[in-house]
């Protein structure tokens, strides 16, 4: 099957599709990426000073992550269709829904991430002279950026496949093209979307991991001496057992009969 014929034919696999209507996908691509990561952005600004306030005032922690657990529950067309009345057919209804449904992971991941600081890391920068801002922002964030950054991750991948659903109101990016594709029965279209999104996940995933591991690099650090430390076990484990053979043969050299001696309790 020429190329050319892939578009009569209906195919999924169609390289003319890809040509012919670049700029509709590099179009709906833009649109894709700005409402995911718009959404991520502000979610990540939102959750932030909920985390904290979990963490600072314990009472709050409970409704707090009870409200976010709820809002995730709720089905995303029953969200927009909550959204329209308060912002109308625009892309705000997308990205608010997409703001809120990041809060469960964004929230629970920066406040465990606050949690698992040592109080020794804490006590010391307090013993230097250290303010509540700046043990903050130079001690408590740093330490849990970890956590932080996994959350970040699971909530770009998380947005960017949710993304697809504004296609509802018109404003999905790439999901625009797969409901198009839909209804049409159009194959190429829906699978090259389709594809596009799954790698717009991956692509964001990996560069996220690589900003974690750049911002983190102790945590590289304690990962290498932690194994090896376990390969200085391994080998001092293999030195003892070693030195038992030899012991057990020098045993054997010693006593030709095979003869044992054992003594009485």
């Amino acid at each position: 099957m020429s190329e050319r014929s892939c578009l009569t034919a209906n195919a999924w696999v169609c390289p003319e599709y890809v040509r012919s209507r670049s700029q509709e996908l590099l179009d709906a691509t833009a649109q894709h990426v700005g409402i995911a990561l718009s959404s991520v952005a502000i979610g990540l600004l939102v959750a932030l000073p909920l985390a904290l306030l979990a963490r600072r005032r314990k009472g709050f922690a409970g409704p707090v992550l009870g409200l976010t657990t709820v809002l995730y529950t709720v089905p995303s067309l029953a969200m927009f269709a909550l959204l329209m009345p308060v912002f109308g057919l625009s892309a705000s209804v997308v990205v608010t829904g997409l703001v809120l449904y990041s809060l469960t992971v964004l929230v629970r991941n920066i406040l465990a991430g606050l949690e698992s600081v040592p109080d020794e890391a804490r006590e010391a920068a307090l013993g230097m002279g250290y303010g509540p801002w700046r043990l903050l922002f130079e001690v408590e964030l740093p330490l849990a950026l970890p956590a932080l950054m996994a959350g970040l991750r699971i909530a770009t991948v998380s947005a960017v496949s949710l993304t697809t659903v504004g296609a509802i109101v018109g404003y999905g990016g790439l999901g625009n093209l797969i409901y198009e594709g839909m209804d049409t029965l159009f194959k190429s279209q829906v699978l090259t979307a389709s594809a596009l999104c799954v790698l717009l996940a991956v692509v964001f995933d990996v560069l996220l991991l690589w900003v974690q591991r750049l911002l983190t690099p102790w945590a590289r650090t304690s990962r290498t001496r932690r194994g090896g430390r376990r390969s200085r076990r391994g080998a001092a484990k293999g030195l003892d057992t070693a030195e038992a053979t030899d012991a057990r043969e020098a045993a054997g050299a010693a006593d030709p009969s095979g003869n044992r001696t054992v003594k009485a309790g």
